[in-house]
C-alpha cells in the first residue's frame, strides 16, 4: 500500500492558475494543490496558518523566501512573514531545487545534445532567483544576459557577466529584500498583464530562461525560433508560446495532468517524502531523491502539432 502525502502551494499569484491533482510518485500517493490568493498577502498568511499541522509540506508560490548570490542567502521580509505563519508544517520556496535540479537540467540538455549552449545568447530573466542556472550557463559557453535590474527594478541595465550579477546582488539585495514584494515581482492579476517594453532584450536572445511570470509579462508578440527554459506552465501557456512562434519549451519540473508546477511545489513533495526539515536537507539529499524519482526535463517541440 502506498503512503499518502498532501502538499499545498499557497501562492500570491492568480487564482486562475489553481490546480489540484493526485499522482503516484515512487511509493507515495501524492495530493498536490496550488491555491492562489490573487496577491492578497494577508489571505496567504491566514491560509498557511490554517493548513499548519494538517498537511505534510507547504510551498510558497509567487514569492521567494530566499534569493541566493555568490554563496550568500538573502531572506525576503514579506516571504518570512508568510513562512512564519506555520509552526509545525515545513515551508519551502523552491530554492533548494533551483540550486540542484535546475543546474542538473541545464547540464543534461547539454550532455544529451538537445542544446549546444556554446556561444548561444541567453536571457536569464532573474539570476538571483535561479543562481544554479546563472552559474552553469556561462560554464557551458553561453553568452548570458542577466535581467535582474531590468525586470525587478524597471531599469534598462542588462548585466553581461556573472561578476556583474554578483556585484549588483551584494549591493542591492539587502535593500530589495525589505521592499514590498509586489514592487519587484508580478503578483495576483499583474501576472496576467503583459507589456513588451523590454522586448529588445528578448529579440537579441536565442534562449530565454528563468521565471515564467517574468517571461510571460514582458515577452514580445513575436518570439520566432526562441527556446524557453522555465516551469509553472499550463496548457494555455504552452499554446500562447506556440502562437508567438516559440520553437521549443523545456520545463525543469515534470508534467502532471498537462502542466508543470513550480519548484516550490516539487520541493514540498520531496520534503514530505523524505520527512526531513528543509534546514536539514543538503544538495546531495535532493539529488538522491531526484534520482529515485527519475525526474527528467520535459522537452516540447512547439513546431510540431
Amino acid at each position: 500500500m502506498s503512503d499518502s502525502i498532501h502538499v499545498v502551494s499557497v501562492s500570491l499569484g492568480s487564482s486562475l492558475r489553481d490546480k489540484s491533482i493526485i499522482v503516484t510518485l515512487g511509493n507515495f500517493q501524492v495530493h498536490i494543490e496550488r491555491i492562489g490568493t490573487d496577491g492578497d498577502m494577508n489571505a496567504a498568511i491566514k491560509m498557511i496558518n490554517d493548513f499548519d499541522g494538517k498537511i505534510d509540506a507547504i510551498g510558497l508560490g509567487g514569492i521567494d523566501l530566499y534569493l541566493i548570490a555568490n554563496g550568500k542567502k538573502y531572506t525576503i521580509r514579506d516571504a518570512r512573514k508568510m513562512a512564519d505563519a506555520a509552526k509545525i508544517t515545513p515551508v519551502v520556496d523552491g530554492s533548494g531545487l533551483k540550486h540542484t535540479l535546475e543546474r542538473r537540467v541545464i547540464q543534461k540538455i547539454s550532455d544529451d545534445g538537445i542544446i549546444n549552449f556554446k556561444d548561444k545568447k541567453v536571457l536569464l530573466v532573474s539570476g538571483v532567483d535561479r543562481f544554479g542556472m546563472a552559474e552553469i550557463l556561462p560554464e557551458l559557453g553561453a553568452k548570458v544576459m542577466y535581467g535582474d535590474v531590468i525586470f525587478a527594478l524597471g531599469m534598462p541595465i542588462p548585466l553581461r557577466t556573472l561578476n556583474q550579477l554578483k556585484f549588483i546582488a551584494a549591493l542591492l539585495l539587502p535593500i530589495i529584500t525589505i521592499m514590498p514584494f509586489d514592487m519587484i515581482y508580478p503578483t495576483g492579476e499583474k501576472q496576467e498583464k503583459t507589456t513588451s517594453k523590454y522586448g529588445k532584450y528578448f529579440d537579441e536572445a536565442d534562449i530565454i530562461a528563468g521565471d515564467y511570470h517574468y517571461i510571460n509579462r514582458y515577452m514580445p508578440e513575436k518570439m520566432q525560433d526562441k527556446i524557453i527554459i522555465t516551469n509553472t506552465t499550463t496548457a494555455a501557456d504552452i499554446e500562447k508560446l506556440r502562437l508567438r512562434g516559440v520553437k521549443m519549451l523545456i520545463s525543469t519540473t515534470p508534467e502532471f495532468d498537462g502542466r508543470s508546477f513550480g519548484t516550490n511545489v516539487m520541493e514540498a513533495v520531496i520534503i514530505a517524502m523524505t520527512k526531513k526539515r528543509p534546514e536539514d536537507m543538503k544538495p546531495e539529499d535532493y539529488l538522491k531523491t531526484l534520482d529515485e524519482l527519475g525526474w527528467q526535463p520535459r522537452v516540447v517541440n512547439l513546431e510540431e502539432k
